[in-house]
Protein backbone atom coordinates (compact mmCIF):
# COMPACT_ATOMS: atom_id res chain seq x y z
CA UNK A 1 0.00 0.00 0.00
CA UNK A 2 1.28 3.45 -0.89
CA UNK A 3 1.79 6.22 1.64
CA UNK A 4 -1.45 7.91 0.53
CA UNK A 5 -4.06 5.41 1.66
CA UNK A 6 -6.62 6.77 -0.76
CA UNK A 7 -4.50 5.94 -3.81
CA UNK A 8 -3.99 2.23 -3.39
CA UNK A 9 -5.70 0.84 -6.47
CA UNK A 10 -5.34 1.44 -10.17
CA UNK A 11 -8.39 2.10 -12.29
CA UNK A 12 -8.59 0.13 -15.53
CA UNK A 13 -10.79 2.10 -17.90
CA UNK A 14 -12.68 0.32 -20.68
CA UNK A 15 -11.39 -3.21 -20.06
CA UNK A 16 -12.71 -4.30 -23.47
CA UNK A 17 -9.71 -2.48 -24.97
CA UNK A 18 -7.26 -4.04 -22.53
CA UNK A 19 -7.51 -7.75 -23.30
CA UNK A 20 -8.41 -10.26 -26.03
CA UNK A 21 -12.11 -10.41 -26.84
CA UNK A 22 -12.95 -13.94 -25.73
CA UNK A 23 -16.58 -14.89 -25.20
CA UNK A 24 -16.44 -15.52 -21.45
CA UNK A 25 -14.85 -12.15 -20.79
CA UNK A 26 -17.56 -10.43 -22.81
CA UNK A 27 -20.26 -12.24 -20.84
CA UNK A 28 -18.66 -11.20 -17.55
CA UNK A 29 -18.54 -7.56 -18.62
CA UNK A 30 -22.15 -7.76 -19.81
CA UNK A 31 -23.18 -9.21 -16.45
CA UNK A 32 -21.30 -6.44 -14.68
CA UNK A 33 -23.27 -3.78 -16.55
CA UNK A 34 -26.63 -5.47 -15.95
CA UNK A 35 -25.89 -5.97 -12.23
CA UNK A 36 -24.52 -2.44 -11.72
CA UNK A 37 -21.43 -4.12 -10.27
CA UNK A 38 -17.80 -3.18 -9.83
CA UNK A 39 -15.09 -5.84 -10.24
CA UNK A 40 -12.12 -5.55 -7.89
CA UNK A 41 -8.97 -7.63 -8.36
CA UNK A 42 -6.09 -7.99 -5.96
CA UNK A 43 -2.54 -7.65 -7.29
CA UNK A 44 -2.04 -11.41 -6.91
CA UNK A 45 -4.96 -12.47 -9.09
CA UNK A 46 -4.43 -14.24 -12.43
CA UNK A 47 -3.77 -11.88 -15.37
CA UNK A 48 -7.13 -12.64 -17.04
CA UNK A 49 -9.00 -11.38 -13.97
CA UNK A 50 -6.73 -8.37 -13.47
CA UNK A 51 -7.33 -7.33 -17.05
CA UNK A 52 -11.12 -7.45 -16.63
CA UNK A 53 -11.23 -5.57 -13.34
CA UNK A 54 -12.33 -1.99 -12.84
CA UNK A 55 -9.70 -1.59 -10.13
CA UNK A 56 -6.52 -3.53 -9.36
CA UNK A 57 -4.63 -3.01 -6.12
CA UNK A 58 -4.25 -4.06 -2.50
CA UNK A 59 -7.18 -5.07 -0.32
CA UNK A 60 -7.73 -1.78 1.51
CA UNK A 61 -7.29 0.36 -1.58
CA UNK A 62 -9.80 -1.76 -3.48
CA UNK A 63 -12.38 -1.50 -0.69
CA UNK A 64 -11.93 2.26 -0.59
CA UNK A 65 -12.38 2.48 -4.36
CA UNK A 66 -15.59 0.48 -4.12
CA UNK A 67 -16.99 2.98 -1.63
CA UNK A 68 -16.51 5.75 -4.19
CA UNK A 69 -18.52 4.08 -6.93
CA UNK A 70 -22.26 4.02 -7.51
CA UNK A 71 -22.16 0.24 -8.01
CA UNK A 72 -24.68 -1.76 -6.02
CA UNK A 73 -22.64 -4.99 -6.10
CA UNK A 74 -18.96 -5.45 -5.27
CA UNK A 75 -17.35 -8.47 -6.93
CA UNK A 76 -14.14 -9.03 -4.99
CA UNK A 77 -11.54 -11.21 -6.69
CA UNK A 78 -9.17 -11.93 -3.85
CA UNK A 79 -9.33 -13.95 -0.65
CA UNK A 80 -12.09 -14.08 1.94
CA UNK A 81 -10.76 -11.57 4.48
CA UNK A 82 -10.43 -8.99 1.69
CA UNK A 83 -14.08 -9.38 0.74
CA UNK A 84 -14.95 -8.99 4.44
CA UNK A 85 -13.00 -5.73 4.54
CA UNK A 86 -14.97 -4.51 1.54
CA UNK A 87 -18.20 -5.35 3.38
CA UNK A 88 -17.03 -3.56 6.55
CA UNK A 89 -16.31 -0.40 4.57
CA UNK A 90 -19.40 -0.77 2.35
CA UNK A 91 -22.09 -2.27 4.60
CA UNK A 92 -24.93 -1.13 2.34
CA UNK A 93 -23.58 -2.92 -0.73
CA UNK A 94 -23.76 -6.56 -1.70
CA UNK A 95 -20.29 -8.18 -1.71
CA UNK A 96 -19.70 -11.43 -3.56
CA UNK A 97 -16.56 -13.42 -4.33
CA UNK A 98 -15.78 -16.18 -6.84
CA UNK A 99 -14.72 -18.82 -4.28
CA UNK A 100 -15.65 -18.71 -0.60
CA UNK A 101 -12.89 -21.24 0.16
CA UNK A 102 -10.17 -18.80 -0.94
CA UNK A 103 -8.57 -18.27 2.46
CA UNK A 104 -5.25 -17.02 3.83
CA UNK A 105 -2.60 -18.66 6.01
CA UNK A 106 -2.24 -15.42 7.97
CA UNK A 107 -5.95 -15.22 8.72
CA UNK A 108 -6.02 -18.89 9.71
CA UNK A 109 -3.05 -18.47 12.05
CA UNK A 110 -4.93 -16.06 14.32
CA UNK A 111 -8.39 -17.33 15.39
CA UNK A 112 -10.42 -14.73 17.25
CA UNK A 113 -10.86 -16.92 20.35
CA UNK A 114 -7.08 -17.44 20.67
CA UNK A 115 -6.46 -13.72 20.30
CA UNK A 116 -9.05 -12.96 22.98
CA UNK A 117 -7.32 -15.36 25.37
CA UNK A 118 -3.98 -13.68 24.71
CA UNK A 119 -5.45 -10.23 25.34
CA UNK A 120 -7.02 -11.37 28.58
CA UNK A 121 -3.56 -12.46 29.76
CA UNK A 122 -2.33 -8.85 29.50
CA UNK A 123 -4.98 -6.11 29.86
CA UNK A 124 -2.34 -3.54 28.91
CA UNK A 125 -2.01 -4.89 25.37
CA UNK A 126 -2.65 -2.45 22.55
CA UNK A 127 -3.46 -4.73 19.61
CA UNK A 128 -2.25 -3.74 16.15
CA UNK A 129 -3.70 -6.07 13.53
CA UNK A 130 -2.34 -6.40 10.04
CA UNK A 131 -5.28 -6.14 7.66
CA UNK A 132 -4.71 -9.78 6.62
CA UNK A 133 -7.03 -11.10 9.33
CA UNK A 134 -10.69 -11.95 9.83
CA UNK A 135 -13.44 -9.46 10.62
CA UNK A 136 -13.68 -10.96 14.11
CA UNK A 137 -9.98 -10.28 14.75
CA UNK A 138 -10.33 -6.75 13.42
CA UNK A 139 -13.21 -6.25 15.85
CA UNK A 140 -10.92 -7.27 18.75
CA UNK A 141 -8.14 -4.91 17.69
CA UNK A 142 -7.31 -1.34 18.65
CA UNK A 143 -6.02 -0.34 15.22
CA UNK A 144 -5.46 -1.95 11.81
CA UNK A 145 -2.39 -1.50 9.63
CA UNK A 146 -1.23 -2.43 6.16
CA UNK A 147 2.27 -3.29 5.03
CA UNK A 148 2.52 0.24 3.64
CA UNK A 149 1.56 2.15 6.77
CA UNK A 150 2.54 -0.27 9.57
CA UNK A 151 5.58 1.78 10.61
CA UNK A 152 3.50 4.94 10.94
CA UNK A 153 0.76 3.13 12.87
CA UNK A 154 3.23 1.59 15.34
CA UNK A 155 4.99 4.92 15.86
CA UNK A 156 1.61 6.46 16.72
CA UNK A 157 0.69 3.75 19.26
CA UNK A 158 0.34 4.87 22.92
CA UNK A 159 3.82 4.75 24.52
CA UNK A 160 2.44 3.50 27.84
CA UNK A 161 0.83 0.40 26.30
CA UNK A 162 2.35 -3.01 25.55
CA UNK A 163 2.11 -3.59 21.82
CA UNK A 164 0.73 -6.85 20.43
CA UNK A 165 1.22 -7.22 16.66
CA UNK A 166 -0.91 -9.81 14.86
CA UNK A 167 -0.85 -11.99 12.84
CA UNK A 168 2.35 -11.67 10.72
CA UNK A 169 5.55 -12.17 12.71
CA UNK A 170 7.76 -11.24 9.74
CA UNK A 171 6.04 -7.94 9.02
CA UNK A 172 6.05 -7.30 12.77
CA UNK A 173 9.77 -8.06 12.98
CA UNK A 174 10.50 -5.63 10.14
CA UNK A 175 8.38 -2.93 11.81
CA UNK A 176 10.28 -3.44 15.08
CA UNK A 177 13.52 -2.89 13.17
CA UNK A 178 12.19 0.35 11.65
CA UNK A 179 10.61 1.80 14.79
CA UNK A 180 12.58 0.40 17.73
CA UNK A 181 9.28 -0.23 19.52
CA UNK A 182 9.16 -3.45 21.57
CA UNK A 183 6.27 -5.64 20.46
CA UNK A 184 4.89 -9.08 21.18
CA UNK A 185 4.62 -10.81 17.80
CA UNK A 186 1.90 -13.31 16.99
CA UNK A 187 3.40 -16.56 15.58
CA UNK A 188 1.85 -16.37 12.11
CA UNK A 189 3.19 -15.95 8.60
CA UNK A 190 2.28 -15.93 4.92
CA UNK A 191 3.15 -19.38 3.65
CA UNK A 192 4.02 -17.90 0.24
CA UNK A 193 6.52 -15.31 1.41
CA UNK A 194 8.38 -17.55 3.86
CA UNK A 195 9.31 -19.90 1.01
CA UNK A 196 11.79 -17.35 -0.34
CA UNK A 197 15.24 -18.19 1.02
CA UNK A 198 18.54 -16.38 1.39
CA UNK A 199 20.38 -19.05 -0.62
CA UNK A 200 17.99 -19.07 -3.58
CA UNK A 201 17.83 -15.30 -3.87
CA UNK A 202 21.58 -14.87 -3.40
CA UNK A 203 22.08 -17.15 -6.40
CA UNK A 204 19.60 -15.11 -8.44
CA UNK A 205 21.36 -11.88 -7.50
CA UNK A 206 24.60 -13.31 -8.84
CA UNK A 207 22.86 -13.96 -12.15
CA UNK A 208 21.40 -10.41 -12.25
CA UNK A 209 24.00 -8.23 -10.49
CA UNK A 210 22.54 -4.94 -11.73
CA UNK A 211 18.90 -5.70 -10.89
CA UNK A 212 17.61 -4.30 -7.58
CA UNK A 213 15.85 -6.79 -5.32
CA UNK A 214 12.44 -5.58 -4.16
CA UNK A 215 10.98 -7.66 -1.33
CA UNK A 216 7.70 -7.64 0.55
CA UNK A 217 8.05 -7.23 4.35
CA UNK A 218 6.23 -10.54 4.85
CA UNK A 219 9.49 -12.20 3.73
CA UNK A 220 11.84 -13.60 6.37
CA UNK A 221 14.64 -11.39 7.71
CA UNK A 222 17.37 -13.30 5.83
CA UNK A 223 15.66 -12.29 2.56
CA UNK A 224 14.86 -8.74 3.63
CA UNK A 225 18.55 -8.21 4.41
CA UNK A 226 19.38 -8.86 0.75
CA UNK A 227 16.79 -6.42 -0.58
CA UNK A 228 17.45 -2.99 -2.03
CA UNK A 229 13.89 -2.04 -1.11
CA UNK A 230 11.45 -3.63 1.33
CA UNK A 231 7.94 -2.38 0.67
CA UNK A 232 4.28 -3.11 0.07
CA UNK A 233 2.95 -4.17 -3.31
CA UNK A 234 1.72 -0.66 -4.04
CA UNK A 235 5.08 0.90 -3.18
CA UNK A 236 6.73 -1.65 -5.51
CA UNK A 237 5.00 0.04 -8.43
CA UNK A 238 6.26 3.54 -7.63
CA UNK A 239 9.74 2.29 -6.72
CA UNK A 240 10.17 0.40 -9.99
CA UNK A 241 8.65 3.20 -12.05
CA UNK A 242 10.98 5.83 -10.56
CA UNK A 243 14.14 3.73 -10.47
CA UNK A 244 16.56 4.12 -13.39
CA UNK A 245 17.13 0.36 -13.35
CA UNK A 246 15.82 -1.60 -16.32
CA UNK A 247 15.31 -4.94 -14.57
CA UNK A 248 14.17 -5.93 -11.08
CA UNK A 249 14.02 -9.03 -8.92
CA UNK A 250 10.62 -9.26 -7.21
CA UNK A 251 10.18 -11.23 -3.98
CA UNK A 252 6.43 -11.44 -3.57
CA UNK A 253 3.58 -13.51 -5.00
CA UNK A 254 4.13 -13.92 -8.73
CA UNK A 255 0.81 -12.39 -9.74
CA UNK A 256 2.34 -9.01 -8.96
CA UNK A 257 4.58 -9.24 -12.01
CA UNK A 258 1.63 -8.86 -14.38
CA UNK A 259 0.69 -5.50 -12.94
CA UNK A 260 4.30 -4.36 -12.72
CA UNK A 261 4.79 -5.07 -16.43
CA UNK A 262 1.67 -3.07 -17.28
CA UNK A 263 2.54 -0.15 -15.00
CA UNK A 264 6.24 -0.03 -15.95
CA UNK A 265 6.44 -0.77 -19.69
CA UNK A 266 9.89 -1.40 -21.07
CA UNK A 267 11.24 -2.80 -17.81
CA UNK A 268 11.97 -6.44 -16.98
CA UNK A 269 10.73 -8.20 -13.85
CA UNK A 270 12.11 -11.50 -12.63
CA UNK A 271 10.17 -13.53 -10.07
CA UNK A 272 12.34 -14.40 -7.09
CA UNK A 273 12.79 -18.17 -6.78
CA UNK A 274 12.11 -20.55 -3.94
CA UNK A 275 14.19 -23.65 -3.36
CA UNK A 276 11.87 -25.66 -5.61
CA UNK A 277 10.72 -23.33 -8.37
CA UNK A 278 11.39 -20.04 -10.11
CA UNK A 279 8.25 -18.30 -8.91
CA UNK A 280 5.85 -18.43 -6.04
CA UNK A 281 2.06 -18.56 -6.27
CA UNK A 282 -0.58 -18.38 -3.56
CA UNK A 283 -2.87 -21.36 -3.97
CA UNK A 284 -5.70 -19.38 -2.38
CA UNK A 285 -5.41 -16.41 -4.74
CA UNK A 286 -5.26 -18.76 -7.70
CA UNK A 287 -8.53 -20.45 -6.69
CA UNK A 288 -10.33 -17.61 -8.45
CA UNK A 289 -10.78 -18.23 -12.18
CA UNK A 290 -12.73 -16.62 -14.99
CA UNK A 291 -15.26 -19.46 -14.85
CA UNK A 292 -15.81 -18.97 -11.11
CA UNK A 293 -16.03 -15.21 -11.60
CA UNK A 294 -18.74 -15.68 -14.20
CA UNK A 295 -20.61 -18.24 -12.07
CA UNK A 296 -20.61 -16.08 -8.94
CA UNK A 297 -21.90 -13.06 -10.85
CA UNK A 298 -24.60 -15.11 -12.53
CA UNK A 299 -25.69 -16.68 -9.22
CA UNK A 300 -25.23 -13.55 -7.11
CA UNK A 301 -23.00 -15.41 -4.64
CA UNK A 302 -21.26 -16.64 -2.59
CA UNK A 303 -22.11 -13.47 -0.64
CA UNK A 304 -20.17 -12.09 2.30
CA UNK A 305 -22.49 -11.37 5.21
CA UNK A 306 -21.45 -9.91 8.57
CA UNK A 307 -23.63 -8.92 11.49
CA UNK A 308 -23.98 -5.23 12.24
CA UNK A 309 -22.11 -5.41 15.54
CA UNK A 310 -19.03 -7.01 13.96
CA UNK A 311 -19.10 -4.40 11.20
CA UNK A 312 -19.31 -1.56 13.74
CA UNK A 313 -16.53 -2.89 15.95
CA UNK A 314 -14.26 -3.80 13.02
CA UNK A 315 -14.77 -0.46 11.32
CA UNK A 316 -13.53 1.57 14.31
CA UNK A 317 -9.88 0.32 14.20
CA UNK A 318 -9.87 0.69 10.42
CA UNK A 319 -11.03 4.28 10.76
CA UNK A 320 -8.35 4.95 13.36
CA UNK A 321 -5.77 3.66 10.89
CA UNK A 322 -7.10 5.99 8.21
CA UNK A 323 -7.05 8.93 10.61
CA UNK A 324 -3.44 8.24 11.65
CA UNK A 325 -2.35 7.77 8.04
CA UNK A 326 -3.86 11.11 7.06
CA UNK A 327 -1.85 13.05 9.65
Amino acid sequence: MAENVNLCATSISDPLRKRPQDGLSREILDLKRRMNAVILAHNYQIPEIQDLADFVGDSLGLSQQAAKTSAEVIVFCGVHFMAETAKILNPGKKVILPDRAAGCSLEESCPADKLRQCQEGNPNFFTIAYINCSAEVKALSDVICTSGNAVKIVNAAPPERDLLFVPDENLGSWVKEQTGRPMTLWPGNCYVHVEFTHAAISKLRQQHPDAPLVAHPECIKAVRMLADEVCSTEKMISYCRQSPAKSFLIATESGMLHRLKKECPGKEFVAAPTETCRCNECRYMKMNTLDKLYDCMRAGGPEVELNAEIIRRARDPIQLMLDISAR
